[in-house]
């Protein structure tokens, strides 16, 4: 799929500390010592357009490629569009739409607000839409090799599950020990009570099978689609080969990227192995978790439209870590342009030959606590000592020096 215009990166001087990440299945800060990594971020559902939700999630990641690529060392980040789901065809049959031109509409809005917002685009960007012959390759395979099975539905079709049973690996992570694993299977789209099934949380790998055909013609749209697991799985390793960093929001800890995980493990005989499970926290708005199906959601777009600045936008998110949760409230718009507009005079201060030039103090501590576990707010109260006030620069070079620095960091052009 096509992208989104990539910003530009200014080139810093000097060589970042190592990075740290919270790794969500242990608990524990993960350093990542080689020179290169590789990133599965999980994408959108196109059926609405980009929330603060959304956005709280792909700032987050953004962020974490922008500390990566400093200092030059290589980066690769992949994603998907689940263009194909029980909600996108809900959605169209709603409001009278098409579902495929639903999703290229919703999609196309998603990269108007990735690019607003200064993310960077992932390098493989892929859609359901684009992988079904693969998809149903490697689904017949496995009914073959007896790592999956079918169970017949109401309708006549067929549902086709994975056996989870032969995975000794699957949710034996600490963050597993106290979750209830079949009432969050339920909650987040999951059947464990359906007829047939060999195992309870065995994940749907495809429904509305009839016979050979995986597509029936016949059929609706909504009556058919792959499984939202195995469809990650397969471009991760397909795009990357090998998952470093598994990224998405927190509560795709369990089953999608569990299930997911265990998928990859099949594919390649139990090589596949995530290094770091890292996730962002939830955004909520009037008390509850922000989602299409409470109708609770601030858009980007809307944002936008109103003529917030997608700087201010970005600052609201940076403002609380990633990790976590936040209510939105008007509030949050006004302290970030408050503190864009501080930024920008202390940017327009004029230069001056009785003043210290502290530029490389000020890049080495912005790079440090960027580098542990992303911690954003501590950075913005950094920028905001080293700006706020302030009557005069050193040099030009020193000014330029942190326009680059909020820039290439933590993404505000400023």
């Amino acid at each position: 799929m096509r992208t989104w215009t990539a910003p530009e990166l200014p080139e810093l001087p000097g060589t970042p500390p190592p990075l740290r990440l919270h790794d969500s299945s242990t608990g524990e800060l993960v350093q990542h010592d080689r020179s290169d990594l590789r990133m599965w971020i999980c994408g959108i559902t196109p059926y609405d357009s980009t929330h603060f939700g959304h956005a709280n999630t792909y700032v987050a990641f953004d962020t974490l490629s922008r500390v990566w690529l400093d200092g030059g060392r290589e980066l690769a980040t992949a994603s998907n569009v689940t263009d194909i789901d029980d909600p996108l065809f809900e959605r169209a049959e709603e409001t009278g739409q098409n579902w495929y031109e639903l999703a290229q509409s919703q999609t196309q809005l998603f990269r108007e607000d990735m690019e607003a917002l200064r993310v960077l685009p992932p390098d493989t960007w892929t859609s359901i839409t684009e992988i079904l012959d693969p998809l149903e390759e490697l689904i017949r395979k496995m009914e073959k090799d007896d790592t999956a099975y079918r169970v017949p539905a109401e309708d006549g079709t067929e549902f086709i599950y994975a056996d989870i049973s032969k995975d000794p690996k699957l949710a034996q992570a600490p963050i597993f020990e106290q979750m209830d694993l079949v009432a969050t299977f339920d909650e987040r789209g999951g059947d464990s009570t359906r007829p047939g099934k060999r195992n309870r949380l065995d994940p749907q790998l495809w429904k509305g099978v009839v016979g050979g055909n995986y597509r029936p013609n016949a059929g609706e749209p909504g009556d058919w689609r792959p499984g939202w697991h195995i469809q990650c799985a397969l471009m991760a390793l397909h795009n990357l080969g090998v998952v470093d960093v598994h990224a998405g929001g927190k509560d795709l800890i369990f089953p999608h990227h569990e299930m997911s995980e265990h998928h990859m493990r099949e594919m390649t005989k139990g090589d596949a192995e995530v290094r770091i499970h890292a996730h962002a926290a939830m955004v909520s708005y009037q008390g509850e978790k922000m989602s299409k199906s409470l109708g609770n959601l601030v858009f980007v777009s809307s944002l936008r439209h109103e003529g917030i600045d997608p700087n201010v936008i970005r600052l609201a998110i940076l403002a609380h870590h990633y990790r976590v949760d936040w209510e939105y409230h008007d509030d949050v718009l006004r302290v970030a342009s408050d503190r864009l507009d501080a930024w920008r005079d202390g940017l327009n201060a004029p230069v001056s030959e009785n003043s210290d030039d502290h530029a490389e103090e000020f890049l080495a501590r912005l790079r440090e606590v960027l580098a542990n576990d992303l911690n954003t707010p501590d950075a913005l109260e950094l920028v905001d000592a080293y700006l706020n006030g302030r009557e005069a620069w050193a040099s030009e070079n020193e000014k330029t020096q942190a326009r680059n620095a909020l820039d290439a960091l933590l993404g505000i052009k400023v």
